[in-house]
Order: structure tokens, then C-alpha cells, then sequence
């Protein structure tokens, strides 16, 4: 029997945490606070309904025993949007996260982020070494996040209707695009806010000491970055998403069994 899609993509309203420097984070819980909780942080231009409800990703936590706890990062869904990029800093990021850990009481968890959100969770798990237990990073870039994106190009769409030429912004602004509800300045100041990130590239001398489980696309450009940062971490391991780009990985059904098995083992 076919599950209708209303059932998988059903939204609780969303609970407003207030960050440490004042913004609206849009978040969700799904389950019983008894159950082991997965944190789960979205990529770009994305939000917790498209990269974790319309994927399955809750579904399937959820079906596999977990209580889900998810926000819209700033910037993203239905969180303020400021405009300034400092306001976007990869340390500024992480807080939110361990912030929204904290208003819930959730003293133990699972992380599991998608690209920017896996980038934000390298640093969350650094900083919450006690706390969180397991770790599965996807697409994780081994760089600046978003450094491929031409900013100029951006600006100059934005500001006077240039069209972009560059062939992965062309590809950002289409994932930009596709999300209802997305401000074009907004990730355009997050973009710069990691550029000014002091802690932009994660360091692999200085790996999280957790289970950590890689998973790119086989055919995603970042894969050997994403590869060489599981080799330096103490306790990592990678996956390939079959067939899957940066873009479209997180609705694998691959990527979600590896990481449902990996989530469950002792």
C-alpha cells in the first residue's frame, strides 16, 4: 500500500528558539523525549521540510524507534533571515544549533547534517564532545562552504538583473530558487558570512572524537575532500551515495539506510 504524501510530509508547527544574539529559530520535534533524539541540520537553501520530511528522513527515524528534533537554520525556512553577513559566521551557526540542544534539555543525541548543516555539525560535535554520541555528516565540503559559489556574479544578479554565467552559482541559484519561501540576499549573506569564518576549513588535525559517518555522492565534485577528512578522523568512515550528486543525495534511499543502520548499532 502506498503511503499518501500528506502523510510524509506533515509539519508540527513550528516552536521559535530566540538565539544568543536575538533572531527567531524556526524548530521541530517529532516523537517522544524518552527516545534516543537525532538532531538533524539542513544544507543551503534548504530547510528541515525539504532536505529531512519531503526525503523521508523523518519517516523512517521516527519508524526506527528516534525522536526527531530539527530546525531551519538561520536564514533558512520559517527563522529570521538577517541581512548582514557577520550574522552568518560558521561559530554563530553552530551556537544556534547547541542553543536549541539546550532550550529542549537534550543531553545526549545523534547529529546527523547535510552540507552546510554537516559543515556546522563538524564544529557542534568539537564543541559538544560529551553530548553527542554519533555523527553522520553528508556531503561535507573540506573547505570554505560555498566557495564555488561567484558572489560577484550574485550581487550583480541581485542588484542590476546581470545574468550569471559561472555554471555551479547557475546551479546555487537553481537550488536557491526551488525552495518556496527563499531570500536571494539573505543566502547571498551567508555565503559571505563563511567566507569570514575564521574556522571556515575544518581542521582534520583537530577531528571531532566521535563515530563519524561520511556519506557523499559518487558523484558529487567534493568527494575526495569529503573522503580525506574521514581518513584523519579518529574514529571515521566513508560511504558512497550511489549516483547521486552535491544536489540531490539527501533523498537517497541509500544514503538514508546506511545512516538509519549506522544510528542503530551499539
Amino acid at each position: 500500500m502506498t503511503t499518501p504524501l500528506s502523510d510524509l510530509t506533515q509539519m508540527p508547527d513550528p516552536q521559535v528558539v530566540m538565539s544568543a544574539d536575538g533572531f527567531r529559530i524556526a524548530t521541530y520535534s517529532w516523537g517522544h523525549d524518552t527516545d534516543p533524539t537525532v538532531v538533524l541540520v539542513h544544507g543551503f537553501a534548504s530547510s528541515t521540510r525539504d532536505n529531512w520530511v519531503n526525503t523521508g528522513w523523518v519517516r523512517d527515524l521516527q519508524r526506527a524507534g528516534f525522536r526527531v528534533l530539527a530546525l531551519d537554520q538561520r536564514g533558512h525556512g520559517q527563522s529570521d533571515k538577517p541581512l548582514d553577513p557577520h550574522d552568518y559566521e560558521l561559530p554563530v551557526l553552530a551556537r544556534d544549533v547547541e542553543n536549541v540542544m539546550d532550550t529542549y534539555l537534550v543531553d545526549s543525541a545523534s547529529y546527523v547534517g547535510y552540507s552546510l548543516g554537516a559543515r556546522v555539525g563538524w564544529e557542534v560535535a568539537k564543541d559538544l564532545q560529551d553530548r553527542l554520541t554519533k555523527i553522520v555528516l553528508g556531503g561535507v565540503p573540506d573547505g570554505v562552504p560555498l566557495g564555488r559559489l561567484d558572489l560577484g556574479q550574485v550581487r550583480a544578479l541581485v542588484d542590476h538583473g546581470t545574468p550569471v554565467t559561472d555554471k555551479a552559482t547557475m546551479n546555487y541559484l537553481q537550488l536557491m530558487e526551488r525552495v518556496a519561501g527563499n531570500d536571494v540576499r539573505a543566502l547571498l549573506a551567508i555565503a559571505g558570512g563563511m567566507r569570514a569564518s575564521g574556522a571556515a576549513d575544518p581542521d582534520p588535525a583537530h577531528a571531532p572524537e566521535q563515530e563519524i559517518l561520511f556519506a557523499t555522492g559518487s558523484l558529487d565534485g567534493i568527494i575526495e575532500g569529503s573522503r580525506a577528512l574521514a581518513a584523519a578522523s579518529p574514529r571515521g568512515r566513508f560511504i558512497e551515495i550511489p549516483d547521486r550528486h552535491h544536489f540531490n543525495a539527501p533523498g537517497s534511499r541509500d544514503f538514508r539506510r546506511l545512516a538509519l543502520e549506522f544510528l542503530a548499532e551499539d
